[in-house]
């Protein structure tokens, strides 16, 4: 898929240039959670418009529980319109 090699080219292209900065922090960072993030609440806020809302139909179309969808809105605290 053109769209998946196009956000795979970004972050390949992105992402060193973050870790040189962030490489010689005393503490760390949560890199991994923070990617996900700024991924997954865009994600998970496009697919329930695109649904209505529907927390079902979009659980599906993502390929999670119901409850896990639920938990994530709750999480990232998405206002659903219906």
């Amino acid at each position: 898929m053109k769209s998946q090699e196009s956000f795979e080219n970004r972050l390949r292209d992105n992402l060193p240039k973050y870790l040189r900065k962030i490489k010689n922090t005393e503490n760390g960072t949560e890199l991994h959670s923070m990617v996900l993030s700024l991924v997954e609440k865009p994600l998970l806020s496009i697919v329930l418009e695109e649904t209505g809302g529907n927390q079902t139909e979009a659980a599906h179309l993502l390929g999670m529980n119901r409850n896990t969808l639920r938990r994530k809105i709750t999480d990232y605290k998405l206002k659903i319109s219906k």
